[in-house]
């Protein structure tokens, strides 16, 4: 459940938020929007310490209702002389509900079209990370679900500023103590600045022990006094690993146009980099990312292991970008409902007691409504995806590629890479380069297997395999949207039931698939796996398989093949693989998924930024080898 909050009616405007579990207000007497103000923003000297700056970090230990995330967000933008990018990353062991963020706005009109953006994305936040984006990118919030020192130990980045706030050191003690501070302490540089508005003696004592040299400056009523201060340590700090360095944007070559690639491409240049993306074949996505229709449907596991956690992920990552990038013809969430007809998928069991709430906007069982639009017997064992739909990953991938900073160039086909003077060329077969850069990034699918052997890169091959998919597709007769059901369908195969055609004829399409072949490189069509395709959706849901047989008999049905590229794990293979070159590739039938993310977090390693997701589960996506020999 959201955290309970009751709202005191003591005379100020729009009543005064008070939490019943610390027994403590979450502003001061006399409002908030001068503590976040003066206290935080002012007391770490924002916005004049970030003019001018590429980008800028601050850190929060409680975001409670997430005012001085609004009132940093509004000064950010009011500043002609902002960073490039500002990355904003909150703790919250105990997160408030969307509607009582919206509600605790409201009495600074100011901030409402901010705070009312912030309500559309504050959905289903489970323990652990989630990355929310707002000015197309430019903001980026990273809002950290759990204690505070489990949180901070998952993240590896600089702080520029620090805001250190929470319910009051007798109410809440553990937000305050020497271990949070420690944490805290491994984000900052030499520099950083922090602020807070207690003065209490046991948080001076701690911040000293921990590098922090503070002191006492003039508050604002009712309080006397509040804290300042910096991280300035009398010791070299020594920290679990070495500190990552932020690197100016640079130009960068991405071989391969489909969804990894073009992702990539947009998240670089978005941090200001010019990208060259080369693609051998002469238009875009005409590998596995030309599926006429993909779907968007999180993985659900008991434990709730690394690909379902990834999958959320990703899946909140694509549905921001769709968001922002593509028309309602090109996408639809719309929901998805997963029929489980080989075996229950069974939900962690905190999801069903304390995560409840949050959960149920990501996987929940589907009603006898949803199973009856899908001709399913009501008790039938499924679950509804609500954050979920279909989208046409080639119009992503276009949208991506139409960012400024990005050129797309087809017909070049990279035979190999060379590297020289800190710089890697990309060659074509006869010797000539194509693009040279101190950044290249292979994306090619199962291709960059090849590309990186061919490099000279050392720990054995990638372990990269392809596999063959085919999926089938027909055209919309008179009865057939009312035989389908009105959102796709997966478990056994899956359904995207209405997918517009794109083109002046229009219509729609059912799109279904997808055959499974593993080392099969080669993307021709076969009859016989639309039989299979068909089989499966026969099992998957009878009454529409029913629906389309006649299209099927008639040789009315459309073919379309691909070959995906995966690692053992399932999971992306995103890192280095030597100095300037890196390997974002492996996304199986996933692409839709993990796309989005894995450009986020690549362009994060690159600029020492905040990850947007754990940092275990950055290190899980680490390239996996073949030993040579």
């Amino acid at each position: 459940m959201p955290e309970r909050i009751e709202w005191l009616d003591d005379g100020t405007a729009g009543g005064s938020p008070f939490s019943p579990r610390f027994g403590d207000r979450y502003r001061s007497e006399l409002g908030g929007l001068d503590q976040a103000r003066e206290v935080f923003l002012k007391g770490c000297g924002l916005p004049e310490a970030w003019g001018g700056q590429p980008q800028w970090t601050v850190l929060e230990t409680g975001f409670g209702l997430g005012l001085n995330f609004l009132v940093t967000w509004a000064a950010w933008k009011a500043d002609p002389d902002r960073p490039r990018l500002l990355h904003f990353v909150s703790t919250e062991a105990f997160p408030a509900s969307a509607a009582d963020v919206l509600r605790s706005a409201q009495t600074h009109p100011e901030l409402v079209p901010f705070a009312e953006q912030l309500q559309a994305q504050l959905w289903g936040l489970l323990p652990g990370f989630h990355r929310l984006v707002f000015e197309g990118g430019r903001v980026l919030l990273t809002l950290c679900i759990g204690d505070a020192k489990a949180m901070l130990r998952e993240q590896l980045f600089e702080a520029d500023s620090v805001y250190l706030d929470g319910f009051s050191p007798q109410r809440n003690p553990d937000i305050w103590d020497l271990h949070t501070f420690k944490a805290v302490a491994r984000c900052c540089r030499r520099g950083t600045r922090i602020a807070t508005w207690t003065i209490a003696r046991s948080v001076r004592d701690a911040l000293a022990q921990c590098g922090f040299v503070v002191k006492k400056v003039p508050g604002i009523p009712p309080k006397r006094d509040n804290l300042q201060g910096e991280f300035n340590p009398a010791w070299e700090p020594k920290k679990a690993q070495a500190s990552p360095q932020r690197r100016a944007p640079s130009n960068c070559v991405v071989i391969g146009a489909g969804l990894a690639g073009a992702a990539v491409a947009a998240s670089l240049a978005r941090r200001g980099w010019q990208v060259r993306v080369l693609d051998a074949a002469e238009e875009p996505a005409a590998g596995a990312s030309g599926l006429p229709a993909g779907l968007l449907a999180p993985h659900v596991s008991p434990d709730d292991n690394l690909l379902s956690r990834l999958s959320r992920h990703g899946i909140r990552a694509t549905l921001q970008q769709a968001e922002a990038v593509l028309p309602a013809g090109d996408w639809g969430r719309t929901g998805v409902l997963e029929h489980e007809v080989e075996h229950p998928r069974k939900r962690p069991e905190a999801w069903q007691a304390e995560w409840a709430d949050a959960a149920g906007h990501w996987s929940r069982p589907a009603d006898s409504a949803q199973l009856a639009q899908c001709g399913l017997p009501a008790g039938t064992p499924a679950l509804w995806h609500a954050r979920a739909g279909w989208v046409r990953p080639a119009a992503l991938v276009d949208a991506w590629l139409a960012a400024p900073g990005v050129q797309s160039l087809g017909r070049s086909t990279v035979s190999r890479l060379s590297h020289a003077a800190g710089q890697w060329q990309a060659l074509d077969a006869q010797g000539q380069e194509l693009a040279r850069a101190e950044l290249v990034v292979l994306a090619a699918g199962f291709a960059s297997r090849a590309m990186a052997a061919g490099a000279d890169v050392e720990g054995g091959e990638l372990a990269l395999q392809a596999i063959r998919g085919q999926v089938s597709w027909g055209r919309h007769e008179p009865g057939t949207a009312a035989a389908l059901p009105a959102f796709p369908v997966n478990g056994h195969g899956s359904l995207a039931p209405a997918v517009p055609l794109p083109g002046e004829a229009g219509g729609l399409a059912w799109v279904m698939g997808s055959s499974f072949e593993r080392d099969n490189a080669r993307p021709e069509t076969r009859p016989e796996d639309d039989q299979h395709n068909f089989s499966r959706l026969q099992a998957l849901l009878p009454q529409a398989a029913q629906a389309l047989a006649p299209q099927f008999e008639a040789g009315q049905v459309q073919s379309w093949a691909g070959v995906r590229c995966a690692t053992p794990s399932r999971l992306p293979a995103l890192g280095p693989l030597a100095p300037g070159l890196w390997v974002c590739s492996g996304m199986g039938s996933r692409g839709l998924t993990f796309a989005a993310l894995c450009g986020e977090l690549l362009a994060a390693k690159l600029h020492a930024e905040p990850l947007p997701l754990e940092q275990r589960l950055a290190d899980a996506l680490a390239p996996q080898r073949v030993p040579a020999g």
